[in-house]
């Protein structure tokens, strides 16, 4: 089976046999049209040679994870865990580049902690940095762009050879970083697939958060009381239901709508930016896959 059916199989029988989660599509609001999807340029480093760009975008996304710990982190004014930690590197790119394969493969929490601006004890730094060794362990010689045309112009390639890769990719049944890698790399400019639309949404907490605050997602009420009074959330089968049922709804809605669900998931992300959502907690568990 390829990895974007097996993600939507899975997906699909997690849903149908959830305990914790259900999904009504009945409540689901229209996706609003929006901008189309694209990468911040203040928060990403966009504006260099390609090679270094796509470099910088891969090295990125193999720390793409953390929001269990992201109310713990030194925050820049204004800004997200996740767009802290991407305005941080894309700082560091512009003054210095991306990290060399050789410098990859020797980082340590230490010295990622002082490109984040963040105390090197804390738990993220240490798994920042084993990812980014991952990373250079798994490219060897090869760039970001390297493994593009290793792809052969197919995003569900490319997260195929992320996933089987690395570890802190193989997030079975979801491979939300994974598919992220080719959605960013496309959005970049840096790379077309053919394949771009079959990815899913990218299945972390702040999408199945927006649908269960608009009664897409309905949460058992233990499950519900444990998130809303702030509880980290285990990993287990309550954790994946809610992302499989989140993925699954949204494998509909953006078949009723005409649009990609990776077009979906912005549309949703963009949203779940707004006040009346934020000011509800979200489901918050500490894993490497989101």
């Amino acid at each position: 089976m390829q990895l974007l059916d097996e993600v939507r199989a899975q997906c699909r029988s997690i849903a149908e046999a959830a305990r914790f989660v259900s999904i009504d599509l009945s409540a689901a609001r229209d996706p609003d049209a929006g901008p189309a999807p694209g990468l911040d340029p203040d928060a990403h480093f966009l504006e260099g040679p390609r090679d270094l760009v796509a470099d910088h975008l891969l090295q990125l996304d193999a720390i793409n994870f953390g929001s269990g710990w992201f109310p713990t982190l030194r925050k820049r004014p204004g800004r997200s865990g996740y767009l802290t930690v991407a305005s941080a590197m894309a700082d560091h790119a512009r003054a210095h580049g991306p990290w060399s394969l050789s410098e990859l493969r020797a980082l340590d929490a230490a010295s990622v902690a002082a490109v984040l601006g963040q105390e090197p004890g804390h738990p993220l730094m240490r798994l920042y940095a084993q990812a980014l060794r991952d990373l250079g362990r798994f490219l060897g010689e090869r760039s970001a762009l390297d493994l593009v045309e290793e792809a052969g112009g197919s995003a569900e390639r490319l997260a195929t050879l992320l996933a089987r890769g690395m570890r802190f990719f193989d997030d079975r049944g979801f491979f939300k970083r994974a598919q992220i890698v080719p959605s960013d790399l496309a959005l970049g400019g840096l790379a077309r697939f053919a394949d771009l639309d079959r990815l899913t949404i990218f299945a972390d907490n702040l999408v199945p958060h927006v649908l269960r605050v608009e009664g897409v997602l309905r949460y058992d009420p233990a499950l519900a009381t444990r998130i809303d009074g702030g509880a980290l959330l285990p990993q287990g089968r309550a954790e994946r239901e809610i992302r499989a049922c989140a993925l699954h709804a949204c494998e509909q809605l953006a078949d009723r709508a005409g649009t990609p669900p990776r077009v979906l998931d912005v549309r949703l992300w963009n949203r779940g930016q707004a006040p009346e959502y934020k000011r509800i907690p979200r489901h918050r568990t500490r894993s490497v896959y989101y």
